[in-house]
């Protein structure tokens, strides 16, 4: 763990201290008042109407292990001490509305949803006992799924790991973390079911206070509606088609379900920020709830191209999101300084080899660039030429995003003279360069607002 200075320490105490001492002081009578509400609204409705419980028949096998009350009793402990491990007032609110948000999805799941455990706890004596007697006098069988407990252990532990870099510590963090996970089913308090929905949960909660960008909650300019309303319908045939066939499929299909909605939601309102893209990679939550559409869309890069770029033209390459193994290839190959210039938000880019740089904007796939973000790109794309590297530029396929903005690069640097000989010599190059009338005009208008420029 690195070193603190006073005057650091002397804000945490001021500031991100007494901000989670608030935020504490919020959030515990909240969960309490609204986890009991969801609970007596469940047998209310069990008593009027019944409740139903999903399980599988496989996990009448699970054994009851009393001792694992102990690490399960644990997250209350840690959800507290997790705001000692925010560093500044901006840490501290970030982790305040992740668990609360936590709470507000979970608690509307039950409310909304709300499932019975259907096996009977057979008494439990000693230490344990006593955590039991004491967990069943405010807990019902009820709110299971989405697992509230599960959404707050991938927010805490995630809260704890960013914490340190020591590997001893960070692996004490993963093992209590797991076992903590383990405990809601080896103390008869949850169902299967319950932990793949409670991580979902977590991860939305990451994804929805990231740790870096804006928020998805903030409207953007890059977005594709229509787009958006396909990927939204393709969800909801998933979904119900795994509500149908039932089994394992709900959980293979509803993840794949979920995807698609997010992708939908980020055509329809978050753009590439959605995605979360860093510095070529996306945060964990982006990374893990949007793997189904991030594989398929890797999978359908693979099919429709090949692994070696196109020269354009003095140093600048167009070709598809290259895996560690092409790119070194290539970089061999050149014998010199390289780059890659990544426009693609949807897929993560590979590792670099040592000395090679990587610059890039993240764009959406079938929207075309805006006029400013192709005057931005076409910039530093000259900026890595200006330094004397060769230069791999990718999206997905090497066909538009891409192609774009090498085109805005042509223009901009006088290598055409004009849109048609700078598409040209795109498609000379590469055939498949697919610019349709809408990257043509946003083409159009940053030949206009670049005229001139340096």
């Amino acid at each position: 763990m690195s070193a603190t200075s006073p005057a650091v320490e002397t804000r945490w105490l001021g500031g991100a201290f007494k901000r989670g001492v608030l935020w504490l002081l919020f959030l515990g009578p909240f969960f309490f008042l609204s986890y009991g509400f969801a609970n007596q609204q469940a047998a209310l409705r069990d008593a009027a109407v019944g409740v139903a419980s999903f399980h599988y028949a496989w996990e009448r096998a699970i054994p009851l292990w009393p001792w694992t009350i102990l690490p399960y009793w644990s997250i209350d402990l840690l959800y507290g001490f997790a705001f000692l491990c925010c560093r500044d007032r901006a840490e501290t609110k970030r982790l305040g509305l992740r668990l609360l948000s936590a709470q507000l999805i979970c608690v509307a799941c039950f409310l909304v949803w709300p499932l019975r455990f259907a096996f009977e706890r057979p008494p439990v004596e000693g230490v344990a006992g006593t955590l039991f007697t004491a967990l069943t006098s405010f807990d019902l069988p009820y709110n299971q799924a989405p697992s509230l407990h599960i959404a707050l252990l991938v927010i805490v532990w995630r809260q704890f790991a960013a914490f340190t870099e020591i590997p001893g510590v960070r692996g004490l963090i993963h093992a209590w973390a797991l076992l903590i996970a383990v405990s809601v089913l080896t103390t008869w308090q949850h169902h299967f079911i319950d932990i793949p929905t409670g991580l979902v949960a977590g991860l939305v909660c990451l994804w929805l206070w990231p740790d870096e960008g804006r928020p998805p909650a903030r409207k953007a300019s890059d977005r594709r509606p229509a787009l958006a309303l396909s990927y939204f319908l393709g969800a909801a045939l998933i979904l119900a088609a795994a509500l149908a066939l039932g089994g394992a499929a709900v959980l293979a299909c509803g993840w794949l379900a979920l995807s698609l909605a997010l992708v939908a939601f980020n055509y329809a309102w978050a753009g590439a920020a959605g995605f979360q893209k860093y510095g070529g990679r996306h945060s964990l939550a982006a990374r893990w709830l949007f793997l189904p559409y991030t594989g398929a869309a890797w999978v359908n890069s693979r099919l429709w191209t090949r692994g070696v770029p196109d020269p354009i033209r003095d140093g600048i390459w167009l070709g598809r999101m290259p895996t560690k193994r092409e790119f070194e290839a290539w970089a061999r190959e050149r014998g010199g300084d390289v780059a890659l210039f990544d426009l693609c938000a949807e897929l993560p880019a590979p590792v670099l080899p040592a000395g090679a740089a990587y610059d890039g904007l993240s764009c959406l796939d079938l929207v075309s660039v805006p006029a400013s973000a192709l005057a931005e790109a076409a910039r530093r794309l000259d900026a890595l030429r200006g330094a004397g590297r060769e230069v791999w530029v990718a999206c997905a396929l090497g066909y538009s995003r891409s192609a774009a903005v090498v085109a805005a690069w042509l223009l901009r640097t006088g290598k055409a003279a004009d849109l048609p000989q700078a598409v040209a010599l795109l498609r000379k190059a590469r055939p498949q360069v697919a610019l349709g009338a809408k990257s043509l005009a946003r083409l159009e208008e940053f030949t206009a607002f670049s005229r001139g420029a340096p």
